[in-house]
């Protein structure tokens, strides 16, 4: 251990006047920098002139800078006995321990590595194993945007923890069978609240389950709590099972539990609510569906079943916002092969969620176009104003164009007459074309 000769030293540099030069020398030191080179202080008081002509046993100067030689300064240090530190071995006595930067970057990148490797090795498993190329992207994205960092607290040893859970999370992922979240987390993590929504390893394991279902995250516009439900629903885990649910009616299915409802309710003509649990527990066994119509409100539904019975051709329809039974109800058919057309609200947030569906899913528009907003405005004259900003239709720019112009919104219920003579019309699932540009 080097001798200190305490007293000496602060008297010679423990002094408000020499501050600055400790300052500078530390600043050197946490920098990884040599101290041989001389510090300078461009405006000095007459207190720190005179500070500095008795350290360097020199006379003061008149001059208002000061300059310090540092190797000159450890030199005396040792000479004198006053550290046999020198003038680093100074700095740390009388200002604390220096962390030299780099080398602490070093360990702190080497400490988030070693933090990252669990997850990682899953990764590289799963990509190997099964082609999912997605989750490489989906990690480099979590990395690079500092995610675990910020969740962590910017410490490499919680951050450890967080990973190392989501590394068994997505190790078990998607589920064998469905179960609820809590009796997931409780199997996986050994907490039954280990994934509750807020929790930090919750948010970075809803990331995990989009990256495995292919599910974008939600737009601002988009319920959070219907997206999550959404996600962890897409790899077999349930969130609030029984809340979320999507109108149908004419859906032809068979086979299991709710295939079997489905059946029954075509046969009869009757509108059918399935819950989120039933849609993922018992999924329904498509039979031959080739189109599907998407509807808004659930009176444009009863209508069809009054008038068609079960001659109706399958809706489905989305009660306002889509929830996360009716997204995963639609990605169900959509995989089946079935061809997905929407018609909504002529109102802004109508269009808010045709864009929605048009983002999430293989979706036409089906007499949801500019033509058919004329045509609709045009029989009903005294309908409402629009409300709030306009919002561009990602299928039909014309048709905001169109509805600013007009100025009024339309309600589907107001044309569900319309529709539903264009189903009962129709001899074949056609409904008059796709409606791609709009009508």
């Amino acid at each position: 251990m080097d001798h200190v000769d305490h007293e000496r030293l602060n008297r010679l540099l423990g002094t408000p006047e020499l501050e600055w030069v400790l300052d500078r020398a530390r600043r050197r030191m946490e920098r990884g920098e040599p101290l041989n080179t001389t510090v300078t202080l461009s405006s000095a008081t007459a207190g720190e002139r005179d500070a500095v002509a008795r350290l360097l046993g020199r006379q003061p100067r008149v001059a208002r800078g000061l300059s310090v030689p540092l190797g000159e300064l450890d030199a005396l240090l040792r000479r004198a006995g006053i550290h046999g530190g020198g003038l680093a071995g100074a700095v740390i006595t009388l200002t604390g321990p220096v962390t030299v930067r780099a080398e602490a970057a070093s360990a702190e990148a080497l400490a988030w590595a070693q933090a990252f490797a669990p997850l990682e090795a899953v990764v590289a498993s799963r990509a190997a194993g099964a082609g999912r190329a997605e989750l490489g992207s989906w990690i480099a994205r979590m990395r690079s945007s500092g995610l675990v960092k910020r969740l962590a607290g910017g410490s490499p040893a919680t951050g450890a923890e967080l990973l190392a859970g989501l590394a068994l999370v997505l190790d078990s992922l998607p589920c064998e069978r469905p179960e609820s979240l809590a009796g997931f987390a409780a199997r996986v993590l050994g907490r039954a609240h280990a994934l509750d929504d807020g929790a930090p390893l919750s948010t970075l394991a809803l990331g995990a389950a989009r990256a495995l279902a292919g599910i974008a995250p939600p737009e601002p516009e988009e319920s959070l709590s219907e997206a999550r439900r959404e996600t962890w629903a897409a790899v077999g885990v349930l969130c609030d099972e029984l809340s979320s649910v999507v109108l149908t009616l004419g859906l032809p299915s068979a086979g299991t539990a709710s295939g079997g409802l489905l059946a029954a309710a075509r046969s009869a003509g009757e509108p059918l609510w399935l819950t989120l649990r039933q849609l993922v527990r018992t999924p329904p066994a498509w039979q031959e569906v080739e189109r599907v119509l998407i509807v808004e409100n659930p009176s444009v539904v009863a209508i069809a079943a009054g008038r068609l019975g079960s001659e109706c051709p399958p809706l489905v329809c989305t009660n306002g916002q889509p929830r996360a039974a009716t997204m995963v109800l639609l990605r169900s058919l959509s995989a089946a092969g079935a061809r997905l057309q929407h018609h909504g609200d002529f109102d802004w947030s109508g269009i808010t969620i045709g864009n929605l569906l048009h983002r999430r899913l293989p979706v036409e528009p089906w007499q949801f176009g500019a033509e058919a907003y004329r045509d609709a405005a045009a029989a009903h004259r005294h309908t409402a104003n629009l409300v709030g900003a306009p919002v561009v239709a990602s299928w039909d720019e014309v048709l905001t164009e169109t509805m600013a112009a007009t100025g009024r919104q339309v309600e589907e219920e107001l044309v569900a007459q319309d529709l539903v003579d264009s189903l009962r019309a129709a001899t074949t699932w056609d409904l008059h074309g796709s409606e791609t540009r709009g009508r």
